[in-house]
């Protein structure tokens, strides 16, 4: 299927789709009936590949520490710019490092100017484990430029929640592994009002987030 045609497909599918892709246990899954992934325009005429929404969310207004140990205000350190959030942890064996590593190959296709505009920013679903150097270390595989944000798991969850996707408290299994739901959608949020407008589910491609992030450097509307 031509790439151009695919995410007019998913705006309209998204209505049908949301309970099986919008909620990851990066492993195991459940379902979601609200949120962002619902709320999309099933025609529109937008330059990008991504799912366009018709609503448009609010950044959150959200304050954790940066991989330096640093407090980092989301909604002010990020204003003005354009700016990919995606919600995961870093011990996910799927979901979380095949969406970090797929925008960070995008974004190694951008000039060093292009990406200096664009802030990419991940924030942990598993904060206990996921200490500033942990995530730093994670994120330099992916993208040295890559925002890492982790704290307060209230905190995640409470900003997590108006954008309709859901963060649920990590499951320590028999095996001393992780698991921690989440919601597996990345939103971008544009520099015009710093809300968003465009949603990538779940096995959005490389080439998708390739193509839109070059617009998405360039200011254009969706």
């Amino acid at each position: 299927m031509p790439s151009s045609r695919r995410p007019r497909l998913l705006a309209a599918a998204a209505l049908a789709l949301t309970a099986a892709l919008s909620l990851s246990a990066c492993g195991s899954g459940g379902g979601s009936t609200d949120g962002a992934a619902k709320v999309v325009k099933e025609t529109n005429n937008s330059p990008y590949q991504g799912t366009v929404l018709s609503k448009h969310f609010d950044k959150p207004d959200l304050v954790l520490n940066d991989t330096s140990g640093q407090p980092f205000d989301l909604r002010k350190q990020t204003a003005g710019h354009p700016t990919l959030l995606f919600f995961g942890y870093t011990s996910c064996p799927d979901v979380c490092p095949t969406t970090m590593g797929d925008i960070g190959v995008a974004m190694s296709k951008l000039s060093p100017e292009e990406q200096k505009k664009i802030d990419v920013v991940f924030v942990s679903t598993d904060p206990v484990r996921d200490t500033p150097k942990v995530l730093r270390t994670w994120l330099d595989s992916m993208g040295k430029n890559f925002v890492g944000l982790t704290g307060d798991l209230t905190k995640v969850k409470a900003a997590a929640k108006p954008l309709g996707i859901m963060v649920e408290d990590p499951i320590v299994n028999k095996d001393g592994s992780v698991t921690s739901t989440h919601g597996a959608q990345v939103l971008a949020f544009l520099p015009s009002d710093d809300k968003a407008h465009l949603l990538y589910l779940s096995g959005s491609s490389t080439e998708t987030y390739t193509h839109d992030l070059a617009l998405l450097a360039k200011g254009v509307p969706a």
